[in-house]
């Protein structure tokens, strides 16, 4: 499936082809953090089919928690993530699903880190929802 993604403030654009049955939420601590949100949903795409089509992410390098250094690329002007990938030599970038044009049609297909999720994050369902404020 072909995706089409940009930041918040449009500065930055890119495209990728992704397989909707490796979309995933993870929960990690990290993800956390660096999403700002109870978890993170991404989904890869080759190195090869992804293409920045305007703009240039700034980057920065974390430390995994299994040692792996990951690159975390974003909008230097407005913040929005967009992916992550390997820092050296990366094969595949996770794009991350808010900044897709397609992201209604790429539904979470597994979780992984769940020890480290949010307790309340299993109860979503049953907190009262509203439509605008």
């Amino acid at each position: 499936m072909k995706v089409h993604g940009f930041c918040h403030c449009g500065t930055i654009a890119w495209e990728g082809e992704v397989d909707p049955a490796r979309v995933t939420v993870c929960h990690c601590g990290d993800c956390q953090r660096l999403s700002g949100a109870a978890f993170r949903a991404s989904v890869p795409t080759k190195a090869e089919d992804f293409v920045i089509l305007r703009g240039e992410p700034v980057r920065y390098v974390k430390i995994a928690e299994n040692g792996n250094r990951r690159v975390q690329g974003f909008c230097g002007r407005c913040g929005t993530p967009l992916y992550s990938a390997d820092a050296e030599n990366p094969k595949s970038y996770n794009l991350r699903i808010g900044p897709l044009a397609e992201r209604s049609q790429l539904p979470p297909q597994r979780q992984i880190w769940c020890e480290a999720a949010l307790p309340w994050t299993v109860d979503l369902l049953d907190v009262p929802s509203m439509s605008k404020q």
